[in-house]
């Protein structure tokens, strides 16, 4: 055995984590953000301009935001001065902004107030920055997985910049992969299969990435190998967990797509979102409830067969629980995709409701109303009421349901696709009956 691969077996294990090891020094060993990073790109250009202004870093876990913001206090010779949303409150808001003041007066520096996950602030939380951004005495940088515009304040949100970072693509978390080999895991080869799956699992997320790679050092040195391959990553990492988080932004944007293919009419790419957020530990239970909401918003009556198989499939799910009762809601999925669309029955619901919203109320025709009483037969309550079953086609031509005097109103169009193609002809006629009767 080499001196080489004798230190890969013996050596004590660092003293940083590999994350913190490989931590870019400078803007040009970042990897990723080229969007904004580039030459002539937004944050590239805030680091050359000489001036600090408060930002929002909004992106998924392990992109560079705590990163981004430390070579920030580099590049200015800031105080740099973190907290976490999580673990922090008022009082240590109000310790930072002491320890800001403190540093101005003793050496003129400024500081950035790093605030990681903050959108787990409260709005009176986050209003206790605003003063002090104000007045300049801190740069302030958040990080967020979350959409700012539902989780920050506006008054926060108009006093700094939004920069969107995004996923790690497989070619950039290939070169930190390499990197990483270069700086520690010298002694240690990775077979082209294993590497691939490696990138895969850390899905985007440059910590994680580094994080298993540290695992399967550790691995590899307690089990004296100096080849990885797949068979020891499926003895040493737990089940593959794509990045998904059950209240986050990835979250909704998922069920989005799901509903959004399904609307498409592509039955591919709706069970590629299904099976992506079942695979992320999606409730399916909640993706029962959406899939009967999606029958009824935009297949509705071109094709009634929809919403029973979709109840059915929920059922279905309650009497054989996961993995067996999956299957039937990816079926539902299916049929969801290939069957006729109308959002009409949708359409006219919320006309309707928005008809009756801004409209007066109105007294229900004394022929409409129900006559139960001797009393009410008296008042002409029912008088001249048609019974339809009694006129010929069973429809009382010409009648009027609505309340007297109210303008002519029609909220359900249907389309001219499945079923309601047939209630289309029908309602035409009927139409054709009541021109007829006037």
């Amino acid at each position: 055995m080499t001196a080489a691969q004798d230190s890969l077996f013996h050596a004590h294990a660092p003293a940083a984590p590999l994350a913190e090891r490989l931590r870019p020094q400078h803007i040009h060993e970042v990897i990723g953000q080229s969007h904004l990073l580039g030459v002539g790109k937004p944050l590239r250009l805030a680091f050359e301009s000489g001036k600090l202004h408060s930002m929002i870093l909004w992106g998924p876990p392990g992109v560079g935001k705590t990163t981004l913001a430390r070579l920030m206090a580099s590049a200015f010779d800031a105080d740099f001065v973190p907290l976490s949303a999580v673990l922090s409150g008022v009082k240590d808001i109000r310790e930072a902004i002491a320890q800001a003041e403190q540093t101005l007066q003793q050496s003129g520096r400024h500081t950035i107030l790093f605030v990681d996950e903050v959108h787990r602030f409260n709005k009176s939380q986050q209003d206790a920055f605003l003063p002090y951004v104000e007045q300049g005495l801190v740069t302030f940088i958040g990080a967020t997985t979350e959409n700012p515009s539902f989780e920050l304040n506006n008054a926060l949100l108009s006093r700094a910049q939004v920069y969107v970072l995004q996923s790690l693509s497989e070619a950039e978390m290939g070169a930190l992969f390499e990197r990483a080999q270069q700086v520690a895991l010298q002694g240690i080869s990775f077979d082209a299969a294993a590497r691939e799956r490696i990138i895969g699992y850390a899905d985007g997320d440059a910590r994680r990435l580094l994080n298993v790679l540290e695992q399967l050092q550790t691995a590899a040195m307690a089990a004296k190998r100096r080849s990885i391959d797949t068979a020891f990553l499926d003895n040493t990492l737990a089940q593959k967990l794509r990045r998904f988080d059950k209240g986050g932004e990835a979250f909704y944007d998922q069920i989005s797509a799901l509903h959004k293919s399904v609307r498409g009419s592509n039955p591919d790419a709706a069970l590629y979102w299904f099976t992506r957020m079942l695979d992320g530990g999606a409730d399916p239970r909640y993706l029962a409830r959406r899939i009967v909401r999606m029958a009824w918003e935009d297949i509705g009556l071109a094709d009634p067969r929809a919403m029973q198989l979709c109840n059915d499939a929920a059922a279905t799910y309650e009497r054989l629980g996961s993995p067996e009762g999956e299957l039937a809601l990816a079926q539902a999925v299916i049929y969801l995709a290939v069957a006729a669309k109308s959002n009409a029955g949708y359409v006219a619901y919320n006309a309707a409701r928005a008809f009756v919203k801004q409209d007066g109320s109105r007294e229900v025709p004394l022929h409409l109303r129900n006559a139960p009483t001797k009393l009410m037969k008296q008042l002409d309550y029912g008088k001249d009421y048609r019974y339809a079953h009694n006129e010929a086609d069973g429809y009382a031509a010409g009648e009027n349901y609505f309340p007297d005097g109210m303008p002519e109103v029609s909220f359900y169009h249907p389309t001219e696709r499945g079923l309601e193609a047939k209630i289309s002809e029908k309602l035409a006629h009927l139409r054709r009956l009541d021109e007829q009767a006037k």
